[in-house]
């Protein structure tokens, strides 16, 4: 076909990896341009004769060779993102999009952000000394900063990681539960042991455990303290109280750094009491040094059927 567009790449292994397991990012780019996308011996084809589609067709594979380059493998999430950036006209998001990346050490991959609000976070974490991650399950939050932490612990950047989250299903009352401290808040912070999992093996997360680089608390036992040159993790925050949000945020000492994440359409608290976490939110807005960074069902990156179900409860409320 005359009118279509053919990219030439440079070998089969770029072409491989462009297209994906099966070609399903080749299926993932047709769902955004809406026209059929094959390849020809080592070309990229377009079947598309409007000139908009060629010309975001040539940036797109263009920025996905750029992310290859980087050791960034595409996939559904980067091809969205990089797409809605070019098609808003959006130059800023597709260079975030490009720069940022975390290097934990000991990790065998690199963590690449999975769309421009990811990418967004990550640079504020960088930036802020204080972050909120706001929105639905599976978007990555928790993940993320855990990732930054490790990297920051693991370069020696910073002395402490503390994780820390409100235990409303035992009401802060852990004395009737069998075993040590360690052992009664465990099953409360899987979560961000199961991140840890995935990114540094086993025997680095005992080492720093044994070494108490890793603390774990309920957020009830961080009353009193002062926390110096730590990177702190609150997680499920939008089951803190008012009180207990105003604490946490006051134990922050000095070349330390807190996330906060939560998903406020998940709150456990009693009717009578208003979330911690929505509370900060209209409270800390316009503070320079924190930063407030927003997830939606788009930004889901678990299996496909997840975003799909937000977004149905979304509508329904």
């Amino acid at each position: 076909m005359k009118d279509d567009v053919a990219i030439v790449l440079e070998d089969n292994t770029i072409l491989h990896d462009l297209c994906g397991v099966n070609d399903r990012n080749l299926r993932y780019i047709e769902g955004v341009l809406g026209s059929r996308v094959h390849t020809r011996g080592n070309q990229l084809v377009l079947d598309s004769t409007k000139n908009q589609d060629q010309r975001v067709f040539r940036e797109l594979i263009g920025e996905l060779q750029t992310h290859l380059k980087n050791g960034h493998a595409p996939d559904r999430d980067l091809i969205y993102g990089i797409y809605r950036s070019l098609n808003e006209g959006n130059d800023t998001e597709l260079a975030l999009l490009r720069r940022t990346v975390l290097n934990v050490p000991g990790s065998s991959t690199k963590v690449f952000p999975r769309g421009t609000n990811q990418a967004s976070y990550i640079e504020s974490m960088t930036e802020k000394d204080i972050v909120f991650g706001v929105g639905p399950a599976g978007t990555g939050k928790t993940f993320l900063a855990i990732a930054y932490a490790l990297q920051e612990i693991l370069s020696k950047r910073m002395r402490k990681l503390v994780l820390t989250r409100p235990v409303v299903e035992a009401g802060e009352s852990l004395g009737f539960l069998p075993g040590d401290l360690a052992q009664k808040i465990n099953p409360y912070l899987r979560p961000l042991y199961d991140a840890m999992d995935i990114l540094v093996p086993y025997e680095t997360v005992s080492r720093l455990e044994e070494n108490r680089v890793i603390e774990i608390a309920p957020l009830a036992y961080m009353r009193g303290r002062s926390l110096s040159n730590a990177f702190i993790i609150l997680d499920e925050a939008q089951n803190t109280t008012m009180e207990q949000m105003k604490m946490f945020l006051t134990r922050l000492g000095e070349g330390s750094k807190a996330v906060i994440t939560g998903d406020i359409t998940q709150i456990d608290l009693p009717l009578k009491k208003k979330s911690g976490l929505v509370d900060a939110i209209n409270v800390l807005a316009g503070i320079d040094e924190i930063a407030f960074s927003y997830f939606t069902a788009h930004d889901v990156v678990r299996h496909p059927v997840v975003k799909k179900i937000i977004q149905a409860y979304e509508t329904q409320g």
